[in-house]
């Protein structure tokens, strides 16, 4: 019995070392980082493999922006802060009806997400407009939430991606002071 003991009780320990020395090389909260193969394997609510596949994966401050290979736009943006990761995928941007609309996907292993984004949320131009979300159509709590955030695409009866070359979409207060999510416009 002893004999069999000690070759598991050494493989134990070299399991524990190797997992310990891994954790320690993880970057610090709040910085990003890319997994070189994200939509490899399923996430974790399952229910997402209808998304394009991204391809060429670029850093960007604080967020990690994901690119379509078939017109090199940006189309999904994460932003890794605290404990709350939130990844943002533009979904009309190119065609906008009346509303300009996001899938915004919430995930944590910490955090209740019952807030409601549509009171956290602003989306900006680089012509200086600003709009307020009018609609967070989600399940309220839990750890991993998908929904959809939406916009008016225009303010004052003009459409507010009208000249503009960039757009910013903020969101406040999601376990981190604010996140910013930027798409530049063709």
């Amino acid at each position: 019995m002893r004999r069999f003991l000690l070759p598991v009780l050494f493989t134990v320990s070299l399991i524990l070392s190797a997992c310990s020395a891994s954790l320690s090389s993880d970057p610090p909260s709040g910085t990003s980082q890319i997994d070189p193969q994200p939509f490899d394997s399923a996430p974790p609510d399952g229910d997402r493999q209808d998304k394009p596949a991204p391809v060429s994966p670029t850093l960007s401050g604080e967020a990690t922006t994901e690119t379509d290979s078939s017109s090199n736009a940006p189309i999904t943006v994460i932003n890794q802060q605290g404990a709350v990761t939130v990844e943002v995928t533009p979904l009309n941007l190119n065609s906008p009806t009346e509303d300009l609309e996001f899938d915004v996907v919430l995930n944590t292993h910490s955090v209740d997400l019952s807030m409601d984004l549509t009171t956290l949320a602003t989306l900006t131009t680089d012509t200086g407009v600003t709009v307020q979300a009018t609609t967070w159509d989600a399940p309220r709590g839990g750890h991993h939430v998908e929904g959809r955030l939406i916009f008016p695409a225009s303010k004052d009866d003009k459409p507010i991606l009208e000249g503009a070359t960039k757009l910013t979409l903020t969101i406040v207060d999601v376990d981190a002071p604010s996140r910013v999510f930027e798409w530049d416009l063709n």
